[in-house]
């Protein structure tokens, strides 16, 4: 099972790249070391910081013709990298 699950790529994290700080949805049993050789690894940078964050899952609520219907999306672990001066990453030339 990878470490990095997903890059993050929203309007948010996506205003981080020019600053040098990328987003990842990665295993939420995953520390701060293991998720900084990951990308180190997977994508030839160097790492300087890594932030963790552990985001809950949202509620949703359904209406039908059964009922409602309630539950919850899962909750995530989120990594922000930040990465030595210069470096980049290009999630698109991995397809």
């Amino acid at each position: 099972m990878s470490i990095l699950r997903k890059p993050l790529v929203t309007e948010k994290v996506s205003a981080l790249n020019e600053k040098g700080k990328y987003g990842f949805i990665v295993d939420s049993d995953a520390n701060k070391v293991e998720i900084k050789k990951a990308v180190e690894k997977q994508y030839g940078v160097n790492v300087e910081k890594v932030n963790t964050m552990v985001v809950m899952g949202k509620k949703k609520t359904r209406y039908t013709k059964a009922g409602v219907l309630a539950g919850r999306k899962p909750s995530y672990k989120k990594a922000i990298v930040t990465l030595a001066e210069g470096e980049v990453i290009d999630f698109y030339s991995n397809v």
